[in-house]
């Protein structure tokens, strides 16, 4: 088993070899999932803690399930009713939390490096669930989960990723990883949401959804980033769905097998169609599903009889 490392902080960090290592996990968890006793005793006595400091529901939900389903104990921090409102620091808050004798913070938040930043001086392990518009690797590693039960390999798929990549930490987790696996990643979308800046991550650009999509193996759409936008980025909503929502359409030019995905939440007749949400070619379902066994795999991995001492 190909996997050494205290933290998740981003797919950079990890090998090809490693994914896959993740991958194979999950596969056995999801048998675990679909039990009748959705229980393994694997981390029993383990103390994981989510620290989100903004808003989840299928994140922070699936981290939980997965630590419960290992047997873990888990705290979900309330950041309303914590003393961050009374100006305590992020450090201090982690001190005190680890003074408590825990084992894993699952951290999100809005600034860019907070888990990287913890991990600095945290002595427990820290997984990154969505850090500001840098990355969100472990929704990369189930949407990549999917795709290989789906295409059962990832060289030479052609992925198609659409809309507000600019501000989009799944988009830059999935495009790093899937370029890794030896996929063709094209990004699409209002030139000022995709700049040019993502052909150094190895990414294809075409501002033309109906050419972006020919021939797709897969077609990830993203939710429009208002909260994060402080500009306005393209002249109306009206026009965006015009020119970049995915309609039946423009979904009869991808391949024949070609599924659609979505790290949600959905913002239906907006990224694209009711119908195409609710087709069988949609697989959204199906990536909350096994965002579950991939987030039981890591956490088996960075905490089940592994070497606590062990470095990135």
């Amino acid at each position: 088993m190909i996997f050494n490392h205290k933290h998740l902080l981003g797919i950079n960090q990890l090998t090809p070899e490693e994914i896959m290592t993740i991958l194979d996990t999950a596969e056995s968890f999801l048998e675990v999932s679909r039990r009748e006793i959705k229980k393994v005793p694997t981390l029993r006595g383990r103390t994981i803690v989510n620290l989100f400091f903004e808003p989840s529901t299928r994140t922070r939900s699936s981290f939980e399930l997965a630590a419960k389903r290992l047997s873990a104990d888990i705290l979900n921090f309330n950041l309303l009713a914590s003393s961050v409102v009374k100006g305590e620091s992020l450090k201090d808050t982690i001190l005190n939390l680890e003074a408590m004798n825990i084992d894993a913070l699952i951290v999100r938040h809005s600034a860019s490096g907070a888990p990287h930043f913890i991990s600095s001086f945290c002595k427990s392990h820290v997984i990154n669930a969505g850090d500001g518009t840098h990355e969100h690797p472990t929704q990369a590693l189930l949407d990549a989960f999917t795709l290989r039960q789906e295409k059962k390999h990832f060289s030479g798929l052609k992925i198609v990723i659409v809309g507000d990549l600019l501000h989009s930490r799944v988009a830059r987790s999935n495009i790093i990883l899937l370029r890794k696996l030896g996929a063709k990643v094209v990004g699409c979308g209002p030139p000022s949401l995709v700049p040019p800046e993502f052909k150094s991550l190895g990414m294809e650009i075409n501002y033309n959804l109906d050419e972006a999509v020919e021939r797709a193996d897969a077609i990830m759409m993203l939710r429009l980033q208002l909260e994060r936008q402080k500009k306005n980025f393209f002249p109306s909503l009206r026009e965006y769905i015009t020119h970049f929502s995915l309609t039946p359409q423009r979904f009869k030019r991808a391949k024949k097998e070609a599924i659609i995905m979505h790290p949600g939440p959905i913002n239906r007749c907006v990224e694209l169609s009711a119908d195409l949400a609710d087709s069988v070619h949609s697989v959204i379902l199906k990536q909350v599903e096994n965002g579950v066994a991939v987030r039981m795999a890591i956490l088996y991995l960075l905490l089940g009889g592994k070497d606590r001492d062990a470095t990135d």
